[in-house]
C-alpha cells in the first residue's frame, strides 16, 4: 500500500486474511461473520496501492450490487474521509482522492459480460450461490480480466479474492479444500468469531436451521446441503484413524464392478472391527483391478480375501468369454460372496450402523488420508428421488465397495418375536 495508513477494526480471521497475499486467498465463513465488510477493507486496501488502479468487485446479482455492496462501499469511503462519486448507471465508484484507485462493479450471473475492462485486483462476494458451471465459468472469466498492470505501482501483483458461505460440495470446496492448487489459500470464520453481532443471534440461528445446516451457516464448514446424505453420522474427524496397513496382515478387499471405474476398497479387522486403510480407484477393468491387488499386497507377503459385487458372476469385463467372480478367483483370490447382493437398505444399514450405532460407539474407523474418494463419498452421497442411494456423481462406487465388505461381516440381524398361545 502506497501513501496513506488505513487503521480498521477487524476480527482475528478478518485480520489473518487481510494479511494473506497469496494469488487466490478465500474467506469462507459463516452468517455474520463479516464477509462483505472483509471485502470491503479488503478491496479499498488494494484501491490505496495506487490512483491509476482499477479494482474490480464482483455479486451473484444486480440487487445485491445495489442493496449491499456499493451501500457498503460508500459508507466505508466516507468513513475514510476518501471523496468518490457513484456512477449507477455504469456501477463504477470514482475516487476523487490522489492517493486511491476506483472500483468497477460487475455481476456473476451473466459471466459472457465480464468484458470490457482490466482490473489490478479482484474481489468476488458469494459466488459458492452459483452452480457449479457457472461458477467456473465467471471465475475463468474474472481472472483473465485481472492483469491490469497500473502506472506509478512498484512490482503490481495481480489477485483474486473470494468471500463466501460454504454452499454444500460446490465450487469453493473444489477449489480451495478438496485439493487446492498453488496460490489457493483459505481462511474459514465462524459466525461467533464476529463479537459485533447482536447478542440473541447465533441462538436464533440454532433454532431456525437443522444441525446439519448449522455446520455451514455457524461455523463456515463444508456439509452435504444437498437432499439428504446417506451416510448422514459419518464424520471425517470422528471415524478417523491414522492406523496403517501391518505387514503380512490379512486384508479384505471390497469390490464394486465398473467398465473403467472399478474401484476396490482396502480393510483390515482389528479387534473384531473394520478399519478401511487403503483404496483402489478408476481402475480400467477386472482383470487390471486383480493385477493391481497382486503386486501391491499379495506380493508384499498378503493374503487377500475379495467381497465383490454379487452381479460379477456376469461378463463385464474387458475378456467377454469370462465372468468378474472367475477371474478373480483364477487370479488366486479368495471370493467371499453371496448368490445375490443383499437388498440395498440392509447394505446401508449395516454400513451406517457401523459408521455410528444407537449406543453412540463408531465401530467403523477409516484413514482420511490415504482413502481420500471413499471419504469423499462418505461425506457426498445423497438419496435420489426414487428413495434409493444417488448413483449419478460417482460417489455410490466406493461405498457400494465397502458396503458389500461390510453387510457380508456386520449384518444387521432381524430378529422375530416368538408368541407362545395361552392355549396351547
Amino acid at each position: 500500500m502506497e501513501g496513506r495508513t488505513l487503521t480498521l477494526q477487524m476480527t482475528d480471521p478478518q485480520a489473518r486474511f487481510f494479511q494473506k497475499d497469496c494469488k487466490f486467498p478465500a474467506f469462507v465463513g459463516g452468517f455474520g461473520a463479516g464477509k462483505t465488510e472483509t471485502l470491503a477493507n479488503c478491496a479499498i486496501r488494494d484501491a490505496l496501492d495506487g490512483p491509476n488502479a482499477l479494482i474490480a468487485l464482483y455479486e451473484p446479482t444486480y440487487d445485491l450490487v445495489r442493496l449491499i455492496l456499493a451501500p457498503r462501499m460508500e459508507e466505508k469511503l466516507t468513513d475514510l474521509g476518501l471523496r468518490y462519486k457513484y456512477n449507477k448507471q455504469e456501477n463504477i465508484i470514482y475516487v476523487s482522492s490522489p492517493s486511491c484507485g476506483d472500483f468497477v462493479m460487475r455481476t456473476l450471473e451473466n459471466p459472457a459480460r465480464i468484458i470490457g475492462y482490466e482490473a489490478y485486483r479482484s474481489h468476488v462476494d458469494e459466488i459458492d450461490t452459483l452452480k457449479k458451471a457457472l461458477a467456473t465459468l465467471a471465475w475463468r472469466k474474472i481472472i483473465a480480466r485481472n492483469r491490469q498492470k497500473p502506472r506509478g505501482i512498484k512490482n503490481p501483483y495481480n489477485r483474486v479474492s473470494v468471500y463466501t458461505t460454504p454452499e454444500g460440495f460446490n465450487f469453493v470446496y473444489e477449489k480451495w479444500a478438496k485439493s487446492p492448487k498453488p496460490g489457493y489459500e483459505m481462511i474459514q470464520a465462524e459466525t461467533e468469531s464476529n463479537p459485533f453481532l447482536p447478542d440473541d443471534y447465533v441462538e436464533t440461528l440454532r433454532e431456525d436451521y437443522p444441525p446439519q445446516l448449522i455446520e455451514a451457516y455457524l461455523k463456515g464448514q463444508f456439509v452435504n446441503l444437498a437432499s439428504g446424505s446417506v451416510y448422514a453420522d459419518f464424520d471425517r474427524k470422528l471415524n478417523h484413524t491414522a492406523e496403517t496397513i501391518a505387514p503380512r496382515e490379512t486384508l479384505h478387499v471390497g469390490l464394486d464392478f465398473n467398465v473403467l471405474n472399478m474401484t476396490a476398497t482396502v480393510n483390515v479387522v482389528r479387534n473384531g472391527l473394520p478399519r478401511t486403510l487403503a483404496e483402489r480407484v478408476k481402475v480400467r477393468d477386472t482383470p487390471a483391478m486383480a493385477k493391481i491387488l497382486k503386486e501391491d499386497f499379495v506380493d508384499a507377503g498378503h493374503q487377500v480375501v475379495i467381497y465383490p459385487d454379487a452381479s460379477g458372476g456376469n461378463t463385464t469385463s474387458k475378456n467377454a468369454s469370462e465372468s468378474d467372480l472367475s477371474i478373480l478367483k483364477q487370479a488366486g483370490f479368495k471370493v467371499e460372496v453371496n448368490p445375490a447382493n443383499p437388498a440395498v437398505k440392509d447394505r446401508v444399514n449395516a454400513y451406517s450402523a457401523m459408521i455410528l450405532n444407537a449406543a453412540g460407539e463408531r465401530r467403523f474407523l477409516i484413514n482420511t488420508d490415504a482413502c481420500p474418494v471413499t471419504t469423499e463419498a462418505l461425506e457426498q452421497q445423497v438419496w435420489a428421488p426414487d428413495g434409493k442411494p444417488d448413483k449419478t456423481s460417482g460417489h455410490d462406487h466406493p461405498n457400494d465397495a465397502n458396503g458389500y465388505f461390510i453387510v457380508k461381516r456386520w449384518p444387521i440381524v432381524k430378529r422375530t418375536a416368538t408368541v407362545t398361545s395361552l392355549n396351547a
